[in-house]
């Protein structure tokens, strides 16, 4: 219940309201896109601080190597389930939005540790960067396999193309560049920086990100009218996906013995989806997919789900078993 008395998660419902009642509440797109890399460079920040304190530990080699893992096996099983009901190019777009991750539910979860006290590795943020792109590329090797099956010929020169421009598009990508450069700037500077920087980076911060969390609820009640007429498989998966994602996290989690702040950010970032990132680089990539699929998917049905009863209940399955 205390998590719907947080005013960042209440910010969220208002804005979802203020969209399905279709006010002319907008926050303009400049705005958004500065506090997304305001939240990107803070979070960066707390991560190369606490890198700088702890030093490289067999934890966090843990907790990034499994990290890595699930990047790779949550959009390589979610292909093999999605192919049984929809297309290649559908399942394979589909499999990367949810392979990859939600930097806001991901830095959402973080405060809601810190509210109730249960301590993480600062560094997670880390994890979630590397997290991002393996669905990405993923994706691009299933469609050029589809296309190879309809045109031989056409399909070797689009896949070796393909393949670097995506990527190049990962590694150099703007946001992702700003949260690696922030943890490195964080981690050289030290305790120092962090005096510094605290007046921005930590004072600021749940303000900006329940206005930024105000923005995510408009889009995400514009987007819930993507689903329509799309096949039942997409709305069980938005809503399955996470939960057994999770539960794979939580798994992998108990079988290496990480701690249970850890854990629980390893099932938030198993269970999100992305709706930046992903959506952005398959535009390009898969034009035979329409967004609204894979948009309306994971904004309007599983960042809401993350945001609202996901967190809690992840932090309560945790519990229970850590």
């Amino acid at each position: 219940m205390n998590n719907f008395l947080d005013p960042a998660i209440l910010f969220f419902i208002f804005g979802i309201f203020a969209g399905c009642v279709k006010s002319n509440l907008e926050i303009p797109s400049q705005i958004s896109r500065f506090l997304s890399l305001y939240l990107l460079m803070a979070l960066g920040l707390k991560g190369g601080f606490a890198l700088q304190k702890s030093g490289f530990t067999s934890e966090i080699g843990l907790s990034l190597g499994l990290a890595i893992f699930l990047a790779i096996i949550i959009p390589i099983i979610g292909y093999r389930i999605l192919r049984r009901k929809l297309n290649a190019f559908d399942a394979a777009a589909i499999a990367a939005t949810y392979g990859s991750v939600s930097a806001v539910t991901f830095i959402t979860s973080t405060q809601y540790l810190d509210q109730f006290n249960i301590e993480y590795g600062a560094y997670m943020s880390a994890a979630m960067a590397l997290m991002e792109s393996p669905a990405i590329i993923l994706a691009i090797v299933l469609a050029n396999k589809a296309r190879a099956m309809q045109s031989m010929d056409q399909s070797s020169q689009y896949e070796a193309t393909s393949i670097r421009k995506i990527l190049h598009e990962s590694f150099t990508d703007g946001a992702q560049l700003l949260l690696l450069g922030s943890m490195i700037v964080g981690l050289v500077s030290g305790d120092a920086g962090q005096k510094l920087m605290a007046p921005f980076s930590i004072d600021l911060f749940k303000g900006m990100l329940a206005f930024f969390l105000l923005d995510m609820g408009l889009m995400a009640a514009r987007n819930l009218k993507g689903l329509r007429g799309k096949p039942p498989i997409t709305l069980i998966y938005a809503i399955g996906s996470p939960l057994s994602h999770a539960l794979l996290a939580l798994a992998l989690c108990k079988l290496i013995s990480l701690p249970l702040g850890n854990t629980i950010l390893l099932m938030v970032l198993a269970s999100s989806a992305s709706y930046i990132a992903v959506p952005a680089v398959l535009r390009h990539a898969l034009p035979e997919v329409n967004p609204a699929l894979y948009m309306g998917m994971s904004l309007g049905i599983t960042f809401p789900f993350n945001i609202i009863l996901g967190i809690p209940l992840y932090t309560i399955i945790a519990k229970l078993f850590l």
